[in-house]
């Protein structure tokens, strides 16, 4: 028997954030305690949405919470509860997360793996989209912290300063010390993608990330079949929860990478399943938080680090909010470690 309780958060920015959705100034995330009443150990999950990008129905979040709890209190398997979250991918995460965490019976591990044994996980520093000076200040910063891997959102200014912005860091590191990922959160148009990926792949640009909006397939396969830069689908998969549309997705565009965002698809196995399609139509694939607090990164850490990935990983460090979650981990020279003592 199961019981729940959980916690309304809105994590704050310490600066707001630009996307191509708009600025972001706070976000929602809901803390859930499981507690297994035979051992009273207290599993952690996060349920995190980001608006406008996630597909939960934020009204009834708390609504769904305490229905899924229901469930599992009754005679219903554990899969029909599931099939009761399809349409709550964060939902499904947060009890997901918070099953391991019972199945472990150790605070704050989810995964027995090299993670939580001291090995750090390589991952990108992220530059936010903003004005001009902004977004120098934050390559300067991730620069002076020891990060060879950039991650810039783009196409929210105007793309002459981004190129600038490119090539600035382009004449102090080379792409044997600096890999540069570039974010396009769908912010391009069709017609003026293929032209804008040449020029970005004068600078030596690992891939790119959504160039296009979403269900605009055709376009993409053509520009994944065309583009110099190698392109990565994300959003594109949120709203994709059948495997027979994932496959049709994949097989049509043909990316050259997804992004694996496990509170956007649907918790870890759900993202496995895209693990397993991409693995069979031979593409590659890396993992990213998506804003989650600290409770979730952490989660999606260990998951990350049980699945041996050894290409730079999108895990944000939570640093971006002023009233986060005491971390359970640490950034070093570019590395993503865990430590409770921090």
């Amino acid at each position: 028997m199961l019981n729940t309780s959980f916690n309304h958060l809105q994590l704050q920015f310490k600066n707001p954030s630009g996307t191509s959705r708009g600025v972001l100034r706070t976000k929602d995330s809901w803390i859930i305690e499981l507690t297994d009443l035979e051992t009273s150990f207290i599993g952690i999950g996060e349920c995190s949405i980001i608006d406008g990008l996630s597909i939960d129905d934020r009204s009834m979040i708390e609504n769904r919470i305490i229905r899924v709890n229901t469930l599992f209190n009754s005679d219903t398997s554990f899969e029909e509860v599931i099939k009761h979250t399809h349409d709550f991918p964060a939902v499904r995460f947060a009890f997901e997360m918070a099953l391991l965490n019972i199945r472990n019976s150790k605070e704050n591990v989810y995964y027995d793996c090299d993670f939580i044994n001291g090995t750090g996980i390589p991952i990108n520093g992220l530059v936010w989209m903003g004005a001009r000076e902004f977004m120098f200040d934050q390559i300067k910063e991730k620069l002076d912290l020891g990060f060879d891997c950039i991650k810039l959102k783009i196409a929210a200014i105007d793309f002459e300063e981004e190129l600038s912005m490119i090539e600035y860091i382009r004449r102090q590191f080379s792409s044997d010390l600096i890999e540069l990922r570039v974010d396009a959160n769908g912010g391009i148009l069709p017609v003026e993608a293929l032209e804008k990926l040449k020029l970005l792949s004068e600078y030596d640009i690992h891939s790119i990330e959504q160039p296009i909006e979403v269900e605009q397939w055709d376009d993409m396969a053509a520009l994944c079949l065309a583009s110099p830069i190698d392109i990565a689908l994300d959003e594109e998969l949120i709203r994709l929860t059948s495997e027979e549309n994932r496959i049709a997705c994949l097989s049509h565009i043909k990316p050259q990478y997804i992004i694996l965002k496990p509170s956007l698809l649907g918790g870890f196995a759900e993202s496995e399943n895209w693990i397993s399609i991409a693995d069979n139509l031979g593409i590659d694939y890396w993992a990213t938080s998506a804003l989650e607090s600290n409770i979730g990164l952490n989660a999606i850490a260990q998951w990350t680090s049980r699945l041996g990935l050894e290409n730079h990983q999108g895990l944000g460090t939570g640093g971006l909010y002023t009233n986060n979650i005491a971390p359970f981990m640490k950034v070093e020279n570019g590395f993503l470690y865990f430590n409770q003592t921090v």
